[in-house]
């Protein structure tokens, strides 16, 4: 979108940035440089996926103690009890994800694979029944979907070493080019009259 039709507020925000585009820049970079290591080596995806893995663990157990915590300072409050509850299932979960992060590993893939699977049917089902326009895009995203989501159940449970760490590195990649191209953007708007 040309500068001259932004809304100001927009416009303003982008100028009081313009002298950081090189930030925005290296950033995007650095990210696009981690989700390629990410996805080219095999061992940095296999890490990639256990310190994703782990990571949730330490955030669930985290987020269960914080909750515990507040159902206590919440006092007589009637959701108290259900409160706490679910606080000590985030702190289970949350120890059964780091005891074993390499169970978890497969069982976070298995879901994927379930999710890519339900989401392709979904997709084709939706695209062949109501053929509304451009239904063969959504269709054939259902299948790509679908045959992803076979592709990786059956590779289970080699490929939960690779496929949180390759959705992570993917991920990653986009993410850098969006803020790549942010700086870019910036460097083209120049400084504010």
């Amino acid at each position: 979108m040309p500068i001259e039709i932004m809304p100001s507020a927009i416009r303003h925000e982008l100028e009081a940035h313009y002298k950081q585009w090189w930030c925005f820049l290296l950033l995007g970079i650095t990210l696009v440089v981690l989700g390629s290591l990410a996805i080219a080596d095999p061992f940095v995806t296999a890490f990639t996926s256990f310190a994703a893995v782990l990571i949730l663990g330490f955030l669930m157990l985290a987020a269960g103690i914080t909750q515990i915590i507040s159902s206590f300072w919440a006092g007589k409050w009637s959701g108290m009890l259900l409160h706490m509850l679910v606080g000590i299932l985030y702190c289970v979960v949350g120890y059964m994800i780091i005891d074993q992060p390499g169970v978890s590993m497969v069982v976070l893939t298995k879901f994927i694979a379930i999710f890519l699977i339900v989401s392709g049917v979904f997709r084709i089902v939706s695209a062949l029944m109501t053929r509304f326009h451009d239904w063969g895009w959504v269709l054939l995203n259902g299948v790509v979907s679908l045959i992803l989501g076979l592709v990786i159940n059956r590779q289970l449970p080699e490929a939960s070493l690779k496929i949180i760490g390759l959705f992570i590195g993917i991920e990653l990649i986009f993410n850098g080019w969006a803020w790549i191209m942010l700086g870019l953007g910036l460097r083209r708007l120049g400084p504010s009259t």
